[in-house]
């Protein structure tokens, strides 16, 4: 079961939305932060390591990450945890369950995280009233599975080392644009072990792999995580580069 999730009033107004001064979101029209200042009916705040939806449970609610790190998860019955993707501020956490009825994976916050909460009831209006907005979240749906391609064709094909050098490459590439964090200034929130499950290899294994790419300078583990030092270093490895995005949307 999951976790209590408190919840609170709005405590920021979509008009002073923190997301929105970023550059990599696209901006609203009045018609649209209207509709989405209506639709959000309060913040939620999660600490680390808690579970803020669960596979095969139903939830009435939607989320948007205003702050904070968590990963999507599917776990198996003798407990190994397989880790499907992360989400950072921006990403909308529960749509699945719109199609679904009920979420097919779990989704944890690593760091503390804020949470915008929307009324799952209300989501119909929003594709019957603002077609952007429904075609934002055809976007971010279509984003995602580009993501999970990508991580599929990771842990198929690629090398451990290539494995985990596109692995922080990625995350260290989301958290720079989504993040109000200095271009050298972007720590990521892993432990080792949350890169084996992320990458489906062994701690030993990860641990051996990691220790390479320090070893060239390309990153540099710390008490709470890992930093990159290397960025293009890390896409040499990995024969990755991040795509060209442009403006993304967000609700």
């Amino acid at each position: 079961m999951a976790n209590p999730k408190p919840v609170v009033p709005p405590r920021v107004p979509c008009e002073h939305c923190l997301l929105r001064r970023r550059p990599v979101f696209r901006d609203f029209s009045p018609q649209e932060l209207a509709f989405v200042s209506s639709f959000k009916i309060a913040e939620m705040p999660a600490e680390p390591g808690m579970l803020i939806m669960v596979e095969g449970e139903q939830n009435p609610s939607l989320y948007t990450v205003l702050t904070g790190w968590g990963f999507r998860y599917k776990i198996l019955e003798d407990g190994r945890r397989q880790i499907l993707n992360y989400v950072l501020p921006g990403d909308m956490i529960g749509l699945q369950g719109n199609v679904m009825a009920e979420m097919q994976h779990s989704v944890e916050a690593l760091t503390r995280m804020t949470l915008c909460t929307f009324e799952r009831e209300r989501f119909p209006s929003l594709f019957r009233n603002h077609p952007s907005l429904a075609f934002d979240i055809t976007w971010m749906a279509s984003r995602e599975e580009s993501m999970l391609d990508e991580h599929l064709l990771s842990i198929g094909r690629r090398s451990a080392q290539e494995r985990a050098a596109y692995l922080l490459a990625f995350l260290d590439w989301r958290a720079k644009g989504t993040m109000n964090e200095r271009k050298s200034g972007v720590q990521l929130p892993l432990t080792q072990q949350h890169v084996a499950d992320t990458l489906g290899l062994s701690l030993v294994h990860t641990n051996k792999t990691l220790r390479k790419l320090a070893d060239q300078g390309l990153v540099r583990w710390l008490d709470r995580g890992c930093a990159v030092m290397e960025p293009e270093g890390l896409y040499r490895v990995a024969g990755w580069r991040p795509p060209n995005e442009g403006k993304r949307p967000f609700i």
